[in-house]
């Protein structure tokens, strides 16, 4: 499992590529990712299968924002993904969701260099 995040240049969106590896995917024919950003209908967002057998999609999100999510796989139930940033208790069922967060990173502040001893600019 992982989840990778790219940011836009304008902090606006972060393109996110979900992946479902070939051992977690448990020799499924079809996984779904199911979640928030698309009101949790089970066959909105099909992941396409890899060569290897494991199972990925992209999704646009919104930054800033947190969002639950779960993978169905087709003919033996719902998995989290082990790499999420966090779980949250499900409202629906006596089980977790796994959640993505978008939160732009803040850039490190730089720290200024030390004028030289001496040293003049004009």
């Amino acid at each position: 499992m992982s989840l990778k995040k790219t940011f836009s240049s304008d902090g606006k969106t972060c393109s996110v590529v979900f992946n479902v590896n070939v051992n977690a995917a448990a020799d499924a024919e079809k996984v779904y990712l199911v979640g928030d950003f698309n009101s949790w209908n089970e066959t909105a967002t099909p992941m396409k299968k890899g060569p290897d057998g494991s199972f990925s999609v992209k999704k646009m999100l919104d930054t800033n924002k947190e969002y639950q999510f779960r993978y169905l796989l087709e003919g033996k139930g719902w998995i989290n993904d082990w790499k999420a940033d966090k779980y949250v208790r499900s409202e629906l069922a006596n089980d977790d969701n796994s959640v993505i967060s978008t939160d732009v990173p803040k850039a490190p502040k730089v720290a200024k260099k030390p004028k030289k001893a001496g040293s003049t600019k004009k």
